[in-house]
């Protein structure tokens, strides 16, 4: 017999799937002119080995800026019986993360990489009527059109490029039973996250402008984002800032910076060469004054040349190199160890210890669970490094597929191999040569390319693959694990001479949990994202926060105030009416274990159970922030239950 949570969440798929009820007629419809029938069995084939490389080759920039925002995602909906994936433009599966539980399930149907799940191949689905409609697509339980996709619930978004294009999918797919309706919206953010990123490295030799009618939300999910080439013509815009202009893309084609936003472009050039710019206040097209915030990603030379060419008395604008420049000095300064400082005694003991070792060659190696500040701690030792002014390459060793590792480090020659770029590519670790290379999850690269890691550190020179030439390389040293090598070494998956290595200066990032800056974190985090820090959280949202387990650690902390940033709107004071429905849960299922604690402790102090009650109904209407009817619902009693065991409190 179903339970009522299956019940409900049973009701709550039918609700929303209702909503799109002639997209999945549809969809069936072309599903029996593909030939299939509902009881008939799918092409469960994946690709080969070789042609799923060439697949994630195809793919690169894709892969490269979807895996964070999966793993982010990830990290949201873990412990779920879900995962995350990502597919091609045809629906071919690239790369999947999920709760190994539903991963032994999800293999009996093939969503794993290089199986299709195109319309054609899997009949109506998420990932392939996504496709089909371009458009996001939610398809539950028997909605499926093969019978044997039935336990599965799953929501999609296409992944576009700047021309509407569909250059991929993000999907989460699970067990019917675990449907939550807020699953769409997460991957849809995740989606136009991607889709921004995307955006950003198109065009990377242009003017890009950050903008939006309220200037909170610059930075985030809702900013428009537009890019024009250095002369200042219009070459395009995301989605956002499509419909934040008005107007449609081949009309927009005919603008340039001006026209649009009513400043020429070398008064644009002349504010980002102030001390400190602040934002831009613009008047668009359609009388509309929005903020925003410009970057000015130019080759050297290349706004010099077009400006001068339209505008002949900007001739003597230094070069944009020195706007780069000031631009790198003022994010180092908001980056480095200084930065990280806010009063939690563990952390101060590692950042005096890395401070120590700065410049001296020493590698660091920087332990800790995911979502600790790994990255960031790494970023910020660089930045305040002899080397701040040169390259900082991450490496997530663990993302980037076996097969592409090796080229990924290392680089390869023109023709090293079939599907390889003509002219080669440049490895990351050369692309580090003089600064500093940032080798994530260390742990995880695979053991057959240990040793050439070894090699290069120690010789100091790399050799692209099909190359016979060496290339001396000079780079600092910092790796990241949130594994414990010693046990994968007594295991064999790690080799030992590349452990004492890498084993110079080892610190260990405490959890979320353990840390007693949570407040300043906080703040810190809620001032980084709202540009300016005018939200804060409530008491009752505090002491919610320092009962939480926090698994994700900063990233989740980080995720879920980005989401109530959003939420709130024009309020300052985030609440409990601002948290996402998974974060309660959370919360509701830690509480049993905060009790546990306290009740074995009063235990052993020889407590009554009256006293016991008590000290639970306390510590309950604590977490609830002082508010008996939701104490009482949490503890599954009445109200007039509380305020017996409780006669102090008034009704």
């Amino acid at each position: 017999m179903p339970s009522a949570t299956d019940l409900n969440s049973s009701t709550a798929a039918s609700a929303w799937a209702d909503n799109m009820p002639l997209i999945i007629e549809t969809s069936h419809q072309r599903s029996q002119r593909y030939g299939l029938r509902p009881e008939s069995p799918a092409d469960y084939g994946p690709l080969a080995r070789s042609e799923l490389s060439l697949l994630i080759e195809r793919n690169r920039l894709l892969h490269a800026h979807a895996v964070p925002a999966m793993e982010t995602l990830y990290q949201q909906i873990v412990n779920t019986h879900n995962m995350v994936i990502l597919t091609d433009s045809t629906g071919v599966i690239v790369h999947t993360l999920g709760d190994d539980d539903f991963l032994e399930k999800a293999n009996r149907v093939a969503l794993q990489p290089g199986v299709a799940w195109s319309e054609a191949s899997k009949g109506t689905n998420a990932i392939g009527t996504a496709i089909a409609e371009k458009s996001p697509a939610l398809v539950h339980a028997d909605q499926h059109y093969l019978s044997a996709n039935h336990f599965l619930t799953c929501s999609a978004a296409p992944i576009t490029d700047h021309l509407g294009n569909v250059v991929g999918v993000l999907d989460v797919s699970g067990d019917q039973r675990s449907f939550h309706k807020h699953t769409m919206a997460l991957v849809r953010m995740s989606a136009l996250m991607i889709e921004n990123q995307l955006f950003a490295a198109t065009f990377e030799d242009a003017i890009t402008l950050h903008f939006h009618t309220r200037p909170e939300f610059i930075g985030t999910l809702m900013e428009g984002i537009a890019s024009f080439s250095p002369g200042g013509r219009f070459l395009a815009a995301n989605r956002n800032g499509l419909f934040q202009l008005g107007l449609p893309f081949t009309a927009l084609q005919s603008h340039t910076f001006s026209s649009l936003f009513g400043l020429p472009v070398s008064a644009l050039y002349d504010h980002y060469r102030t001390a400190a710019p602040g934002l831009l206040n613009l008047c668009m097209h359609n009388g509309v004054r929005v903020y925003g915030r410009a970057q000015l990603r130019l080759a050297n030379g290349a706004l010099r040349q077009s400006l001068t060419d339209e505008h002949p008395s900007i001739a003597n604008t230094p070069q944009p190199a020195a706007i780069s420049s000031q631009a790198a000095a003022h994010n180092r300064r908001l980056s480095g160890l200084r930065y990280l400082r806010t009063g939690d005694p563990q952390l101060e003991l590692v950042l005096d210890k890395v401070t120590r070792v700065l410049g001296r060659d020493i590698p660091i190696m920087i332990m800790g669970e995911t979502g600790t500040g790994k990255e960031l701690l790494a970023q910020a030792i660089h930045n305040d490094s002899p080397r701040a002014m040169s390259p900082f390459v991450a490496v997530n060793c663990a993302s980037i597929p076996e097969t592409l590792i090796e080229s990924e480090l290392f680089g390869y020659e023109d023709g090293a191999f079939t599907g390889a770029r003509k002219k080669g590519a440049v490895g990351k670790i050369l692309q580090a040569n003089g600064g500093t290379l940032f080798l994530d999850e260390i742990g995880d690269m695979p053991f057959s390319l240990q040793a050439r890691l070894l090699r290069v550190l120690q010789e100091r020179m790399v050799t692209p693959l099909g190359s016979d030439k060496s290339i001396p390389v000079n780079v600092e040293l910092i790796c990241a694990t949130n594994h414990n090598l010693r046990e994968r070494m007594a295991r064999g998956q790690f080799r030992e001479d590349l452990y004492y290595r890498l084993n110079g200066l080892v610190v260990k990032l405490p959890p979320l949990r353990e840390r007693t800056d949570l407040e300043t974190v906080v703040k810190k985090i809620l001032a980084t994202e709202s540009d300016g820090g005018r939200y804060q959280v409530s008491a009752e949202i505090l002491t919610l926060f320092r009962q939480h387990r926090w698994p994700g650690n900063f990233r989740q902390l980080t995720n879920l105030l980005r989401t109530a940033i959003v939420m709130a709107g024009d309020e300052t004071d985030i609440g409990l009416r601002h948290m996402p429905d998974d974060f309660l849960d959370d919360i509701t299922h830690d509480q049993p274990l905060h009790q546990e604690a306290n009740t074995e402790r009063m235990l052993a102090q020889g407590a009554n159970l009256e006293e016991m009650e008590q000290s639970v109904i306390l510590k309950s209407l604590e977490a609830h922030g002082g508010n008996v009817s939701a104490t009482a619902r949490a503890l599954g009693v009445s109200r007039n239950t509380i305020y017996r065991k409780l006669p102090h409190l008034k009704h």
